[in-house]
Order: structure tokens, then C-alpha cells, then sequence
């Protein structure tokens, strides 16, 4: 399949720990031809300290991620010219959602001024895809992947994570946004529900819109 067949030139798939955004994305962009940008939270090294102490942990992680996106997205500005289509799992404006969650008053005023001074300047994608699930399947789905430092993850800091999600993307107006409940959606392994989300995704859009299936298990 080629990119032509899909309307837009640069989708971002998002949403909270284990929704599967980054299995999404590959799909697309594997399917589409497409250049993919990844969050690669593998390469966070504060990371996994974080998770183990979210107090010590939260602001070197958070400037990394900030830096390690920083850095993409001018590579993405710089080759524009020499690639028709992108798909990325994070969204440059969600990088704040987190930073306001886990950084302290004095560490989240040190944070935006060195945003500030990053000066990005980031690509508006032509559509969010914005998956959300409720927090038992996202633990589901955490315990799947089986990644250690996520296993310990507790349930209030993931509802915390989900809520952020909600809130950010209930006021989220700057790029068509497709909602998706993906409670039932099992695109990995199922290609009705694969093929039915594709259909969503590629139908052209302008606002808000919903997709919330419910198949049959």
C-alpha cells in the first residue's frame, strides 16, 4: 500500500503507557512506507530510576526525553523536503503533560525555560490518533510486554497518567484528533479490527471525532 492512499502527511499516534501506540505506528508506518519516529524510551537511562524512585528520578528523565525529541523533530524539520509521509508515537505538546505531573514547582520553572531556549520548532501533524483504554487493560497489556522496570508500576501513578491523557486531549484543539477506544481493538492479531480502525484513520477529517468499536472477543 502507498502513502498516497493515506490523506495526511504526518500522523502522531498517542496515548498512556500500554495502550499500544508505538504497535500502531509501526503498522502504519510500516504499511504506508513511511518514516517512523519513535519515542525510543529504551535509550532514557533515568528511566528505570524514575520508576524505581519517581522523586530522584523525574527530572533528568524528563530532560532527556525533552533533548532526545528536541533533537528528532529538528532532523524531521531539516529532511521535510525528501520524505512524503511520517508517523510518530509522541506528540511534542505531551512532553508538558508529564513534566507538570511529576516535577516540583522549582524543577517545572527550570524545565520551561530550558524549552524555551530549545526553541523547537516542531512539525503540526494532520492528524492525532489519540487511543485510551481503562487502567485494567492497560496493566494487561504492561504485564504482556514484560518490560521490568514497568512491571512495578503502580496502579495510582498509571491512573494518574490516564487522567493527565483525558484532560489534555478533552481541551486539544490544534490538529484533527481521531479518539479511539481500544478496549476491545485487537489490531495485532485480528485483521477485521485492524482493518476497520484503518478505515477510520484514513477517511479525511477536520475537528474532533470518535471511533469506539465493540467486537466480539
Amino acid at each position: 500500500m502507498s502513502a498516497s492512499d493515506l490523506p495526511y502527511r504526518f500522523v502522531v499516534v498517542e496515548g498512556p503507557i500500554g495502550v499500544g501506540k508505538t504497535t500502531l505506528a509501526k503498522r502504519l508506518a510500516d504499511l504506508y512506507q513511511a518514516e517512523l519516529l519513535l519515542e525510543q524510551a529504551e535509550d532514557n537511562p533515568f528511566l528505570e530510576r524514575f520508576y524505581k524512585n519517581p522523586r530522584q528520578g523525574a527530572f533528568p528523565a524528563q530532560l532527556f526525553f525533552l533533548f532526545q525529541r528536541s533533537q528528532q523533530l529538528n532532523e524531521l524539520k531539516q529532511n521535510a523536503l525528501f520524505s512524503n509521509t511520517r508517523v510518530a508515537d509522541f506528540l511534542l505538546d505531551k512532553d508538558r503533560l508529564f513534566a507538570r505531573m511529576n516535577l516540583d514547582a522549582e524543577e517545572y520553572q527550570l524545565y520551561e525555560q530550558i524549552y524555551d531556549k530549545l526553541a523547537i520548532q516542531s512539525p503540526k501533524p494532520d492528524l492525532v490518533i489519540y487511543l485510551q483504554a481503562p487502567i485494567g487493560v492497560l496493566q494487561e497489556r504492561i504485564a504482556r510486554r514484560g518490560v521490568p522496570y514497568e512491571l512495578g508500576m503502580d496502579r495510582a501513578y498509571l491512573k494518574k497518567v490516564a487522567d493527565s491523557y483525558t484532560q489534555f486531549f478533552h481541551l486539544y484543539d490544534a490538529t484533527p484528533l481521531l479518539i479511539v477506544n481500544v478496549t476491545d481493538i485487537n489490531w495485532v492479531d485480528n485483521k477485521q479490527h485492524f482493518e476497520e480502525l484503518l478505515a477510520e484513520i484514513k477517511k479525511p477529517r477536520r475537528g474532533r471525532h470518535y471511533f469506539n468499536p465493540s467486537f466480539s472477543k
